[in-house]
């Protein structure tokens, strides 16, 4: 059978990626589409990241002719994950062309999951609910399924009524059965060239687990929901060094919600490491409280742990509690430090304009990234998702927008505490803030000039920011 796999994410779409010029492949499209050619089928794939236009997927509709056409987001990427409409658009598009050449098309997103009916009326053929791997399966393996005769747990369409629906897909609870990611089905060369180009070296992603079992209001969890199934460290080290001496990466991206969770999993990676003669530096996600458990940290940095991205989110104590964060700000402010004296890099995600955030709860948070001067930093703001309880809180107060357009958007989705033009003119000022501080406490000084454009940045949003919090839309605190 010849299988045609696409993504909605098409990073021409998104001019914030495509300026950063740090292309990931699309993991979880080569894990399905590994499993697929295992079997015998002939399988392609269109990749997004390197698209511009929708020509080479008109041609390869129109020319090739696929049994079947499944758009297969890469779950584990946090762009896909944002449920852009660029991104709807695209896949909207590609369902009426395959839909044009009666080509059954399937879809599994996270935005599909969210809105199935859209994607359904657009023409798609079914959704996939949960883990989409052995969904799949049986759409290829058999006929009745694929025409609509019989249902099965995980495939939406739409002559069921959800009453009748038979509910998600559930996760494999073995994913080291689950083959490889086939890295030959993308230009991977593309890749490499352009992380060489902008960078001076190589990355590649990796991911060692599915879910995450905490439970923070505002993370939307479509695919895996409250779980958490880890890959064997033997297996993950493999790919490490399959992926360094294969494709030549000397630098990893561990996508996983949340790394190294399991108890003792990150010390036998360390050794499976020793024991493969590897030392590749890689950059993963965790919380805080995580860090501080037993010997959390000397492990990431005996496995080669490069820089640690904590969802610090806020400093406010009360911002963290409403976001049911499950952390304490001095356990943010203790895991930074105890990276940093073993020589592990902080990065911080923080989010600002959650529900009842006041000005004193920003400058908390300002407080804190002074404080502890992350390596790096990324802002956005509170973004309600369907199916979090933040969503349900603050979805009286949701305009008609409801979704970002692209990664850069960040728009205010709800009524928060201060206008829109103020929360973009707050990420402008944070950054150019903390970037000024960074370089007048490390320096390089021979990079000055980027010193001076942050300095006109806060010196032109500072009073911007002054001034707009004067004027709040829902005040939460007399200051």
């Amino acid at each position: 059978m010849k299988i045609l796999f696409t993504q909605s994410y098409q990073r021409y779409l998104d001019p914030k990626e495509e300026k950063r010029h740090m292309p990931y492949a699309p993991l979880g499209t080569l894990i399905a589409a590994a499993m697929l050619r295992n079997e015998g089928h002939d399988v392609r794939i269109i990749d997004g990241m390197f698209s511009r236009d929708m020509k080479s997927f008109d041609q390869t509709i129109a020319s090739w002719r696929p049994d079947l056409h499944f758009i297969y987001d890469d779950e584990f990427n946090y762009l896909t994950k944002m449920c852009l409409t660029n991104m709807r658009q695209a896949a909207f598009y590609m369902i009426r062309r395959s839909t044009e050449h009666q080509i059954p098309v399937f879809v599994y997103s996270s935005d599909a999951t969210d809105h199935a009916p859209l994607y359904l009326n657009n023409g798609s053929d079914g959704v996939i609910i949960g883990e989409g791997e052995s969904v799949i399966s049986d759409i290829v393996h058999h006929d009745d399924v694929r025409r609509g005769d019989r249902r099965v747990s995980g495939l939406l369409r739409r002559d069921i009524a959800p009453s009748d629906h038979p509910g998600r897909r559930n996760a494999t609870l073995n994913i080291d059965q689950l083959p490889a990611p086939d890295f030959t089905l993308v230009d991977i060369a593309s890749y490499q060239n352009e992380w060489k180009r902008h960078h001076g070296y190589f990355s590649m992603n990796v991911t060692t687990s599915r879910g995450c079992p905490y439970h923070c209001n505002w993370c939307a969890k479509p695919i895996y929901g409250q779980v958490y199934h880890a890959r064997s460290a033997e297996s993950t080290a493999d790919e490490f060094y399959r992926l360094h001496h294969r494709y030549g990466a000397d630098h990893i991206w561990i996508t996983d919600d949340i790394f190294g969770l399991k108890p003792g999993w990150l010390d036998s990676f360390a050794v499976a490491l020793q024991q493969r003669r590897l030392h590749l530096p890689y950059k993963c996600l965790s919380r805080a409280d995580l860090l501080l458990r037993g010997n959390t940290i000397s492990a990431l940095r005996e496995s080669g742990c490069r820089t640690v991205w904590l969802g610090a989110e806020s400093g406010s104590q009360k911002i963290l509690n409403a976001m049911d964060k499950g952390v304490q700000r001095t356990q943010i402010d203790e895991a930074t430090q105890n990276l940093r004296r073993s020589g592990i890099e902080t990065a911080y995600f923080i989010q600002f304009g959650y529900s009842g955030e006041s000005w004193n709860d920003i400058n908390a948070t300002r407080a804190m990234i002074r404080q502890n001067l992350p390596d790096e930093l990324g802002i956005s703001v509170s973004y309600p998702l369907p199916g979090t309880p933040f969503y349900e809180r603050v979805r009286n107060e949701l305009k008609e927008k409801h979704n970002w357009s692209d990664s850069d958007d960040l728009d205010m989705m709800f009524e928060g505490t201060y206008s829109k033009s103020f929360y973009k003119a707050l990420h402008r000022f944070v950054h150019a803030e903390y970037r000024l501080r960074l370089f007048l406490k490390r320096g390089p000084w021979h990079r000055c000039i980027h010193a001076v454009y942050y300095l006109i940045k806060y010196l032109i949003y500072g009073p911007y920011v002054q001034l707009t919090r004067m004027r709040p839309l829902n005040p939460t605190d007399p200051k």
